[in-house]
């Protein structure tokens, strides 16, 4: 960091309530009270544990063995040391001083009854936090030679650890990515020797193999959940800022990805600054990240989704003066409001871009290994600042029920067959069968929208094999349809999943259904065959170790042979829901004057207010020899057309898929 003293008076100056929290967590942090609830803890805790007397750094308060991984990461040295900047208590030092020592004098590499302090990806981490943390005390009398000393060694034993580890796992998980940014770290603050020179070579040429195999083309970490791509940029961002700034090359690869990792949170960030819960994810406002990469490449489109001026956790990581240039850059607003990222299987539509817009998210892609759910055809709707449909998020990494609860596909806004998974877990990590997404599709055509994908979960049932399809129209700014087809031999059951956000009242029966929120009001009609529907009893989890009651929209409907289903979403401003009408119309062959069945070809017309269309959907080809459709007295062409009624469109209409 540039100046110490001067950032501890921007943060002080600009964020006065985070500086006091800051100090506030420090207190306790002093006193051997630990709580792991900073905005980017991996495993999120709410009760403190107390050390009384001696610390137990190996200590299992719960269940749960990722307290004790989280504890020996020691990212809480973080508010201690600020907590010293903006003081300069010697307190804070002082329990910095007593507490690495003690660590270094009792967790032994040595020791196997020290490896859960001792994985990879712990002391990638603590490589981090702990370099960055004794800059904080700089100056400090407590930082004497021989605690120096002692933290010298023990860093440098840390980089000869990782120096030592690199095989195919590390390649592919964000674990070698963070274990090989801490050695980067390591080799450039360690004072100058060839060997700190080799862990940056080293830590260089594994990270550049590991952003070019983990990170797809379109920008997306594979392991398809938003907070590990967010962490495995904030690694790379720190690459290249401190190459940068200590005059060291860097593989074009790195510099290159880690600019489109950016690109993608800005797409998939939801308008009010949050990550989606997908995956094993947390809900965190990530702006702080778009701030950095914002600053790293001096890109407006970036800062648009970053702060307006840097914020609390990202002036200290760039320094005082970075703030004055971060203020300098003028954000500007990205021009395209859907996107899609094929690699990953992951598509955005959004209304515009303020922090009211609507924005929906669609999901057919990997699984993404241990950290991805069960959530292929997965959707999240967010409109002015509010949740309406949502993931259930991940709760815990035990091997128990809970788990399973939360990465199933019933915890997801999706569909099953037969009440079967169609991604079966074998463990908290592992999966006994896996399901291979297909069919993506994407457009995006002025107020329209169009996402498509199916997936082959379900290509093996003992009782007939059922292929699973999903397509969704998006009609800005508030009107979403989606369609879901089975293609089937025999007869089958069929459940699909809304799981709404629990901060609104969800009302309803039959095939209409209302949520009521703080700031929406949104109706969902569903459409097609005879349905069965219930509410159900479930549970969201907004951040790691906490679970909140919810309510979740089931239906049911049975088909022999090929079946379909439509769903209609319609959003306004709560306590002001327009007249809707949906009904679904015949469609007419053109050419032999007939109606063409179901299975074939569908449309439905939707009013709202003074608004109106005709969507069709085609299921399978129909234009033999030469022939067009009509619906309703609209006449077109293609597989997926949306006829604009309310400015009397009757022809040809906007083909989204042909």
């Amino acid at each position: 960091m540039d100046d110490r003293d001067r950032i501890a008076g921007y943060v002080r100056k600009n964020f006065p309530e985070e500086a006091r929290a800051s100090i506030a967590a420090a207190d306790k942090i002093a006193q051997n009270q630990f709580v792991f609830n900073q905005r980017w803890d991996m495993e999120h805790t709410e009760a403190p544990v107390v050390f009384e007397k001696e610390i137990d750094w190996l200590k299992q308060p719960y269940d749960d063995p990722e307290w004790i991984y989280a504890f020996n990461r020691m990212h809480f040295w973080l508010p201690l040391g600020q907590a010293y900047a903006l003081t300069k208590d010697e307190k804070y030092a002082k329990a910095f001083v007593s507490q690495m020592c003690h660590w270094v004098g009792h967790v032994k590499r040595s020791d196997p009854k020290c490896g859960k302090a001792w994985r990879t990806i712990e002391a990638g981490l603590r490589m981090e936090y702990w370099m960055k943390a004794v800059c904080y005390f700089e100056g400090s009398p407590a930082l004497t030679d021989e605690v120096m000393d002692c933290f010298l060694a023990s860093m440098t034993e840390h980089a000869e650890y990782i120096m030592g580890i690199y095989n195919s796992y590390n390649l592919m998980s964000n674990w070698g990515v963070m274990a090989n940014h801490g050695l980067f770290i390591a080799g450039v603050m360690l004072p100058s020797a060839p060997r700190t020179a080799e862990y940056q070579r080293e830590a260089l040429r594994r990270l550049d193999q590991e952003i070019r195999i983990q990170v797809y083309p379109d920008g997306v970490q594979w392991e398809q959940s938003p907070m590990y791509h967010n962490e495995v940029l904030h690694d790379f961002l720190d690459v290249v800022l401190l190459a940068g700034r200590n005059h060291i090359a860097v593989p074009e690869a790195i510099t290159e990805k880690t600019k489109d990792m950016c690109f993608a949170d800005l797409y998939a960030q939801k308008p009010d600054g949050r990550e989606l819960c997908n995956g094993d994810s947390d809900e965190i406002d990530d702006r702080g990240i778009l701030s950095k990469g914002a600053y790293v490449y001096r890109d407006g489109l970036l800062k648009h989704g970053g702060y307006e001026r840097l914020d609390f956790d990202t002036a200290w990581d760039l320094g005082y003066a970075a703030a004055g240039e971060y203020g300098a850059i003028p954000a500007r607003e990205p021009a395209r409001t859907g996107a899609a990222f094929p690699n990953s299987g992951n598509y955005y539509f959004r209304s515009d871009w303020s922090r009211d817009a609507s924005f929906l998210h669609f999901h057919c892609g990997t699984l993404g290994a241990g950290h991805g759910h069960s959530d292929q055809l997965h959707f999240d709707l967010f409109s002015r600042g509010e949740d309406i449909l949502v993931d259930g998020g991940r709760f815990t990494y035990v091997d128990k029920p809970e788990r399973y609860e939360f990465k199933d596909p019933s915890a997801h806004n999706t569909t099953t067959v037969d009440d079967r998974k169609f991604t079966v877990c074998k463990d908290s990590w592992e999966c006994s069968k896996l399901c291979r997404p297909v069919n993506q599709k994407f457009a995006d055509a002025g107020i329209y929208g169009y996402a498509e994908g199916g997936h082959l979960g379900y290509y093996d049932l003992p009782s007939g094999g059922v292929f699973v399809n999903r397509r969704i129209f998006v009609i800005r700014p508030d009107i979403f349809i989606v369609a879901d087809e089975f293609y089937a031999n025999g007869k089958h059951r069929y459940e699909q999943y809304f799981h709404f956000n629990n901060r609104g009242k969800v009302d309803g029966e039959g095939t209409s259904f209302t949520y009521a929120g703080g700031r929406n009001h949104a109706r969902l009609e569903l459409v097609g065959p005879k349905f069965r529907t219930r509410l159900i009893p479930t549970r969201l989890s907004r951040h790691y170790n906490c679970a909140e009651s919810n309510v979740t929209l089931k239906t049911e409907f049975s088909g022999d042979g090929f079946a379909s289903a439509f769903t209609v979403i319609v959003l306004d401003p709560a306590g002001k829901a327009e007249n809707l009408e949906v009904r679904k119309v015949p469609v007419r062959s053109n050419f032999k004057n007939l109606v063409f069945p179901d299975e074939r070809i569908e449309a439905i017309n939707i009013k709202k207010g003074n608004r109106a269309f005709t969507v069709v959907a085609a299921h399978q080809e129909y234009a033999s020899p030469t022939d067009t459709f009509c619906a309703d007295g609209c006449t077109g062409f293609g597989n997926a057309v949306v006829f604009d009624r309310g400015k009397g469109e009757t022809e040809i209409g906007t083909v989204l898929a042909d």
